[in-house]
Parts: C-alpha cells; sequence; structure tokens
C-alpha cells in the first residue's frame, strides 16, 4: 500500500504493462477491477463463444478481488461492454450465473469495438469493502 493509502495489483497481463494500468486499485473503501476480458496468458478462451468470453473474464476479475479478500459477494456494481447486441441474452446468462446472488448494479453497452477483435466482450468490476 502506498502512503496515500492506495494499493494496486498487478498480474503481468500484456496491456497492464503495455499501457501503463492496474489490474486492480483499492482505495478506500472500495476495489476496482479494470476491464477483464476472455484472455488467459495471452490466448483468448472461447472465440466466438460470448458467453465463455464472460465467464472467463469475470473470472479472471474474481481473482483481482481475492487478492484483496473479497468475492462476488461484495461487488457493487459490473459494467459490461459487448461488441454485438445480438449477444446480449448470452452475456447476461454470464452475468446471471455468476451475479444472481450478490445482484449488484449494472450496465451493458455496445461498442464499435475492442482492442482485440476476437474479444467479445470486456467487464469491469467494483466491490465495496468498507463493511468488513
Amino acid at each position: 500500500m502506498t502512503r496515500d493509502g492506495v494499493e494496486r495489483l498487478s498480474t503481468g497481463g500484456q496491456w497492464e504493462e503495455a499501457f501503463g494500468c492496474a489490474r486492480a486499485v483499492a482505495v478506500g473503501d472500495f476495489v476496482l477491477v479494470s476491464g477483464c476480458t476472455g484472455f488467459v496468458d495471452g490466448v483468448l478462451v472461447g472465440e466466438g463463444d460470448p458467453y465463455e468470453q464472460t465467464l472467463t473474464a469475470f473470472r479472471i476479475a474474481e481473482e483481482a478481488l481475492e487478492h484483496f479478500r473479497l468475492t462476488r459477494a461484495d461487488v457493487v456494481r459490473t459494467r459490461i461492454y459487448l461488441t454485438h447486441k445480438r449477444d446480449a441474452d448470452d452475456v447476461g446468462r454470464a452475468h446471471k450465473e455468476i451475479f444472481d446472488a450478490a445482484r449488484p448494479a449494472s450496465t451493458m453497452v455496445v461498442v464499435a469495438g475492442l482492442i482485440d477483435s476476437r474479444m467479445l466482450v470486456e467487464v469491469e468490476v467494483e466491490a465495496y469493502r468498507g463493511a468488513k
């Protein structure tokens, strides 16, 4: 943790180093997890499958939360960026599978594209740790 009370988690992801960002940042009562996709160790999991990419992306976010001793139950907001409206039901089904018990506030937005054209979904997560 730094003097200003901010803790940053780096996981070695390719874009973390290239763009100068952290996988997650803990500040005050919140942990903010950067955009996660279906990439694991440089390989896209679920190519062409928005459901599988969404599950993978949220699992990556969950791993970041675990570093701060948080779980999906602590998630208060998710943001989902998808590249095709047609994938909304599959992406929503994956979100429900993971967060049905927690029921965070959530936003789903269709975007023109993501950094790699094979990516169909990118997710962000915010968790609250103040009550711990």
